[in-house]
């Protein structure tokens, strides 16, 4: 499982883990909550209706008695109300009064009249000057269908005469409850989705980083030179600093063994046949056209020595860019009419025609001219060196996508099989068909570099008719 995915499910198993608590315990508080609000209100009911009725009554409760016509034509109402989206049209109250004996003198139900009351809790504590409540319907699983009863004592002339006691069924104030609950489990969907899609943010967000930190340790894997990625997290970021300066000092440890070794193979040839011929011109008995002879060769190994030096160190510090410094638009036509106009006199010294098929309209790229200026030269020197003498070189400009591919085929030999991925390695050279000599084998290289650094491509292949080689760069 990838890391941002774990992440992900992590801290979405957090959120959710938190939201269900909240919402388990919520649920359990808001029930007891509106309880305590009802009967804080009950509270208040039974006191008023202990003072109306206290004024209101005589000896027993008289169905023709003002208390008790008012309690029927509270229960007669149509209320009519709505409460936030609840519709109450019935009242729910019941009303009943009992002597200091506990026996029931009026209730709302008249079947009850008559009734001990003594033993229920309201009236019990109540009559002993405490504060009685009770609730019918202990069975939590029947909650709902439960009634609060709510007591306060009814006084005659500054003394105790009996209690009233106001209930009402718990079925009325479950609606509310329910909108409660239904509102806190919606709240409770949006806050799950907003956390899973922060989550999802946060995840990509955090992959993004790891993800340029893994091409970064890849593409150096495979050899390519990427410059360090921009990584704002504190630890990936000193984890892929610490990754550069490994592979710099790696690199720079290679680097130096493989220039020794290459340079001490490529000078060896050069600096041998100088040796030589110094050795047979310091003998005796040459005549002035063999000593010329050998002053020639001393002569053309030593250019030889001098462009293998001026090379390597024109690639050396290429190698030590990552980037280009300051990338400029460039008409990618106009410098290659550039490059080959000033191969013309090499193109005739070997009769060779050149057909150049670059659009005349502009196709820009960003980069460093100089270098594409060389990166191209070295490349037509090449199409020309392996092309036979009176063959042709075609070129050509095309766009392929986002790219712009600048194609040069020659009519010369195929190139081996086995030297097809080893073109554009340092000091890697074939032999030139007219001379059988070699180059430093660092100009293909050189190309190879120039390329990178303009984050392009280049490859040869062999065609039906000779050698092509394609150049790739961002249009």
């Amino acid at each position: 499982m990838k890391f941002g995915t774990r992440l992900l499910l992590a801290y979405f198993a957090v959120i959710a883990l938190g939201i269900g608590l909240f919402l388990y315990t919520a649920q359990d508080e808001i029930r007891p909550a509106v309880r305590q609000a009802s009967e804080e209100a009950l509270v208040d009911t039974a006191n008023l209706l202990a003072e109306v009725a206290s004024a209101h009554i005589g000896e027993t409760f008289d169905p023709d008695e003002d208390f008790a016509h008012a309690i029927k034509r509270y229960q007669a109402r149509v209320l009519n109300a709505d409460i936030w989206g609840q519709a109450k049209l019935l009242p729910d109250f019941d009303v009943y009064v009992t002597n200091l004996t506990g026996k029931v003198l009026y209730h709302s139900d008249k079947s009850q009249i008559g009734e001990d009351y003594s033993q229920w809790r309201d009236v019990h504590l109540t009559l002993k000057g405490e504060y009685g409540a009770r609730t019918s319907g202990a069975d939590p699983s029947k909650e709902a269908f439960s009634t609060m009863f709510v007591a306060a004592p009814v006084y005659r002339n500054g003394d105790l005469f009996g209690v009233l006691t106001v209930s009402q069924p718990n079925e009325g104030i479950q609606p509310f409850l329910n909108m409660a609950n239904q509102r806190l489990k919606q709240i409770s969907v949006v806050v799950l989705i907003g956390a899973f899609l922060i989550a999802l943010l946060m995840s990509q967000w955090f992959s993004r980083s790891i993800a340029r930190l893994h091409d970064y340790v890849d593409a150096l894997r495979q050899g390519k030179r990427v410059p360090l990625p921009d990584i704002t997290e504190r630890e990936l970021k000193a984890l892929a600093q610490a990754t550069e300066a490994m592979r710099k000092e790696i690199d720079g440890k290679a680097y130096v063994e493989d220039y020794i070794h290459s340079l001490t193979h490529e000078l060896k040839s050069p600096l041998s046949a100088i040796v030589g011929a110094v050795e047979i011109l310091e003998g005796e008995g040459l005549d002035t056209a063999a000593r010329e002879r050998f002053l020639s060769n001393i002569r053309s190994q030593s250019r030889r020595l001098q462009l293998v030096i001026d090379q390597l160190l024109d690639l050396a510090s290429l190698e030590k860019k990552n980037v280009l410094e300051n990338p400029e638009p460039i008409d990618l036509g106009a410098l290659i009419s550039t490059v080959i106009e000033g191969k013309l006199p090499q193109l005739s010294a070997k009769s060779i025609q050149l057909f150049n098929d670059v659009p005349q309209s502009k196709a820009n790229v960003s980069g460093d001219k100089f270098l594409l200026e060389q990166a191209f030269s070295n490349l037509l020197d090449n199409a020309i060196d392996f092309c036979p003498q009176g063959g042709a070189i075609r070129c050509e400009l095309t766009k392929r996508g986002k790219d712009l591919v600048w194609s040069i085929e020659n009519d010369g030999e195929p190139v081996p099989g086995y030297a097809l991925d080893k073109v554009f390695d340092r000091f890697f050279s074939l032999a030139r068909p007219a001379s059988g000599e070699r180059s430093s084998g660092l100009g293909l290289s050189f190309v190879r570099q120039v390329v990178s650094l303009h984050r392009g491509s280049v490859r040869l292949f062999n065609t039906q008719t000779g050698v092509m080689v394609e150049l790739s760069l961002k249009h």
